[in-house]
């Protein structure tokens, strides 16, 4: 998966965000590591989810993120969905790491989990199931 980032500068107002402006959309890998659960320490339950991207600037991006964090700020990853309906985010941790095919960021991003499954038992269910 190739993807381009948008470059912005530290003056720009858009600072906190990294921008996904080519490619397919990201694939979010739910993260069971001990210490990126720790991420998620708030008054709400989060997931905690890991993506990819392959970029030419790693460890400015990564240093941009540090210096936001290091100001109290926040950082997002803007996107597009598969349907082509932009999202936003937030990024708890990231990393830059050089690969034979370049460099890879790698984004550890909180996002809200997903309530109930495919099936949900209702109270309409639970009556036909049993007549």
């Amino acid at each position: 998966m190739i993807l381009n980032l948008e470059e912005r500068t530290v003056t720009d107002k858009l600072e906190d965000k990294i921008t996904i402006i080519e490619g397919p959309p990201p694939v979010f890998e739910f993260v069971t590591d001990g210490w990126a659960l720790g991420l998620n320490e708030s008054p709400f339950l989060y997931d905690i989810s890991l993506t990819q991207v392959r970029t030419f600037n790693g460890p400015a991006l990564v240093e941009r993120c540090h210096r936001m964090w290091k100001n109290n700020g926040n950082m997002t990853l803007r996107y597009r969905n598969d349907i082509g309906v932009e999202e936003e985010a937030p990024i708890m941790a990231a990393r830059s790491v050089d690969t034979e095919e370049g460099q890879v960021l790698l984004l550890w991003i909180r996002n809200i989990p997903e309530i109930g499954g495919e099936e949900e038992d209702t109270d309409d269910n639970k009556d036909s199931s049993e007549e």
